[in-house]
């Protein structure tokens, strides 16, 4: 389904620059090249970067949320200095999140800090997440960080988006609320 969307960019001009499991990184590059994509060349000239979980969200087997949204700036400000108008990054199927258990709690909080990074930028960031491998809440927090969704195939808005700010107080709150329980 992303597949216009990558080549899209790619003929703009644009960097992509993808995360995804190491295991599954050959079937995402065939499956770029059956888009229409010409990888390896991509690759060779820096337009395309294919980066595994392990450089990115998971290192030594943790997810540090600092770190990614420093990686994140990073991978961003990267292709402006090359001089690629856009950076089109993506991070496929969030799976890397069941290695690291403590991270699934980490991970909305990092989502909604997402975005105030990102508000810095113009580019356009894509988190794909197979929702049948969360819970219901984690899942419907997850969708609430994220100001447009694709539900069914189509882009819209996202009528659940809660700004970040609101959503971080939101998290302190409920965090404040186990504490006192416990």
């Amino acid at each position: 389904m992303l597949g216009s969307f990558y080549k899209d960019g790619l003929d703009r001009g644009e960097k992509a620059s993808h995360i995804v499991d190491p295991a599954n990184r050959e079937e995402h590059l065939k499956r770029l090249a059956d888009a229409g994509i010409h990888v390896r060349e991509m690759m060779n000239t820096g337009q395309l970067e294919v980066l595994p979980w392990t450089e990115a969200y998971v290192r030594d087997h943790r997810f540090d949320q600092d770190a990614m949204l420093a990686t994140v700036e990073k991978l961003i400000q990267s292709g402006a200095a090359a001089g690629f108008p856009l950076t089109r990054l993506v991070g496929h199927h969030m799976d890397w999140l069941f290695l690291d258990k403590p991270a699934t709690y980490n991970l909305v909080e990092y989502e909604a800090r997402l975005n105030q990074v990102l508000s810095k930028f113009n580019d356009p960031v894509i988190c794909n997440y197979n929702p049948s491998k969360f819970g219901a809440n984690v899942a419907m927090d997850i969708m609430r960080t994220h100001p447009l969704v694709i539900i069914g195939g189509l882009l819209r808005e996202n009528p659940f988006f809660i700004p970040p700010e609101q959503f971080l107080n939101e998290m302190r709150e409920r965090r404040l609320a186990r504490a006192t329980v416990a």
